[in-house]
């Protein structure tokens, strides 16, 4: 069984601190009209390098794995975060990078991966299809395969995202999380529900792709038998067994959204507040604007804007 502790994810941001940004986190405030009565707080992850929250779980994999096992270069499947953010700490220790995406990626990532000089390979509907092609080239060239959410390093760089949240809002009440493997929210749930218990764990998926939403139904890890979900970053059919059950129990709500909520919400941060979100990156503003989460005015909520893209801003 994969462990997790809040231990190991002090130590990993102290090992990436000269490698990240410390992201802002911005009072929602001077808004045309409130999306909730709370109080609300957006943690910017889209300003982090390579353009997500995928920087401090690829950063800390690389800076603990040996040198000698990064010889034949790294290898990852992406939907397009976390293969960027790949690249960047490949590039940074003079490493190859070789990526595999699935054929859904955005095009601005896709073309932004090959001018950072990344060899990458298109393959695959979804995130599950395109991995297979990503751990057969590391069983055949010997390459470091950096898995996207199920790995311990990887988890504890994305759950450096709640330490910084709550150095800042200790008084948090509630956060909202897009989920796609789930590496993320599993980080983050172990930080913050051992340092702060009361804290609500809000997790998102697409109504295309309810992984967790599924399995947790179930009580185990379920594949599914479609996934129609048009955003990339947020298209894995099936979790890891030991992610789901690092963090099963610390979520306390998964809401479901169209496609087209997290689209307006891209459009709504471009146009309220400057800032260009993907969909993935727009998912926790989607379900407050939709009103899926009832939040009082005494109470303090965070949503993460994870990732940067263009799907909001006006072509």
């Amino acid at each position: 069984m994969m462990q997790l502790e809040l231990n190991d994810i002090i130590s990993a941001r102290a090992r990436i601190a000269p490698h990240i940004r410390k992201t802002p986190l911005m009072a929602a405030a001077a808004l045309s009209a409130p999306i909730t009565d709370a109080r609300l707080w957006l943690k910017l992850e889209c300003l982090q390098a390579s353009g997500s929250f995928k920087a401090r779980g690829a950063t800390n994999k690389l800076l603990s794995t040996p040198r000698d096992a990064l010889a034949q270069g790294v290898v990852t499947a992406s939907g397009g975060n976390h293969a960027l953010a790949t690249v960047r700490a490949a590039s940074s220790a003079g490493v190859k990078a070789t990526i595999f995406v699935p054929e859904n990626v955005a095009a601005y990532k896709l073309e932004r991966l090959r001018a950072m000089g990344a060899t990458v390979h298109v393959v695959g509907s979804v995130w599950n299809e395109t991995n297979e092609h990503a751990l057969a080239f590391a069983t055949k060239t010997g390459a470091a395969y950096f898995h996207p959410f199920a790995d311990p390093a990887v988890m504890a760089g994305q759950g450096t995202v709640a330490l910084e949240i709550l150095d800042e809002l200790p008084d948090l009440d509630a956060i909202l999380i897009a989920i796609g493997g789930g590496g993320l929210l599993t980080g983050m749930a172990v930080a913050l529900k051992t340092l702060k218990p009361s804290i609500r764990i809000i997790g998102i998926e697409p109504v295309g792709c309810p992984t967790f939403h599924a399995s947790l139904a179930a009580g185990q890890v379920i594949t599914l038998p479609k996934v129609s979900t048009r955003v990339a970053t947020m298209a894995c059919a099936r979790t890891d067994p030991d992610v789901f059950e690092l963090s099963r129990h610390l979520i306390d709500d998964i809401i479901l959204l169209e496609d087209r909520a997290m689209e307006e919400a891209a459009r709504w941060l471009w146009t309220e507040l400057g800032l260009a979100a993907d969909l993935s990156g727009a998912a926790a503003v989607a379900a407050l604007r939709g009103g899926h989460v009832a939040l009082t005015a005494t109470e303090t909520v965070c949503a993460l804007v994870c990732g940067a893209g263009t799907e909001g801003i006006p072509g």
